[in-house]
């Protein structure tokens, strides 16, 4: 639950940070929030695949990537529809969340190999 809720938390605050964004805030606030949204619907779906414990890894595994299909497409529209005015501060405000997000997805996918199970 610890991970859920550390998701949640740093979900809150990019988009509390992006929406100081100044001019390209928009842009910052569509990156931030896709990043954010797409992390929590990650991780939740990543704790419903622990709690079999004889595939979760494997099924975690799976979650990480069609959740990583969806980001990507959702990356690519959002740079479309964004456009050059605020282009860079969308990706910059998807990324850095990003990044930090598959953190957290990575650690609670490790954190399995203490309670023992296996993929």
């Amino acid at each position: 639950m610890k991970f859920q809720v550390a998701t949640l938390a740093a979900a809150l605050l990019f988009v509390i940070a992006a929406s100081m964004a100044g001019d390209h805030r928009a842009a910052a606030l569509t990156g931030s929030t896709i990043a954010g949204a797409t992390a929590v619907v990650s991780i939740y779906a990543m704790g419903r695949a622990a709690q079999d414990p004889r595939s979760a890894t494997r099924t975690m595994l799976a979650v990480m990537a069609v959740l990583f299909l969806v980001r990507l497409v959702l990356v690519g529209v959002g740079t479309v529809l964004i456009g050059r005015a605020g282009a860079i501060a969308f990706v910059v405000s998807f990324f850095v969340p990003y990044f930090a997000f598959t953190a957290f997805e990575g650690a609670y996918l490790h954190s399995l190999r203490r309670l023992g199970t296996t993929a």
